[in-house]
């Protein structure tokens, strides 16, 4: 049985996310990349509320870069709100995404910007 793309994708995302809760005190990091953009959001999961968010939309430092160099922006963006909201730690989900090209770029960026995961 062949499963799409968007199906296994699913799937991962499911089994991450069974094991993985944002808390007050180690809230959820995840990403999601489009075609064109990337976003990262810092997530409490036990509220329900976003805590910070970046992304790669209308940024002018992303402008001419490749995707992957964008990602590293958006990660040094999501680790500066981060500590400016007093969050050190997070959850590092990447959303059902393999652990390589944008994502790895992301969350290196975000380690180099002071965050811990």
């Amino acid at each position: 049985m062949a499963f799409s793309k968007i199906a296994r994708r699913a799937k991962i995302k499911k089994g991450i996310r069974k094991n993985l809760t944002g808390t007050a005190e180690l809230p959820r990091l995840t990403v999601y990349r489009s075609n064109k953009q990337i976003y990262a959001q810092v997530i409490n999961d036990l509220k329900g509320e976003t805590l910070v968010s970046a992304s790669s939309q209308g940024v002018k430092e992303c402008e001419g870069l490749s995707k992957v160099e964008q990602a590293k922006v958006v990660g040094k963006m999501i680790a500066e709100k981060a500590t400016k909201a007093g969050i050190e730690g997070v959850k590092f989900d990447r959303n059902g995404y393999l652990y390589h090209g944008r994502v790895k770029s992301l969350a290196d960026a975000a380690r180099e910007g002071g965050l811990k995961f």
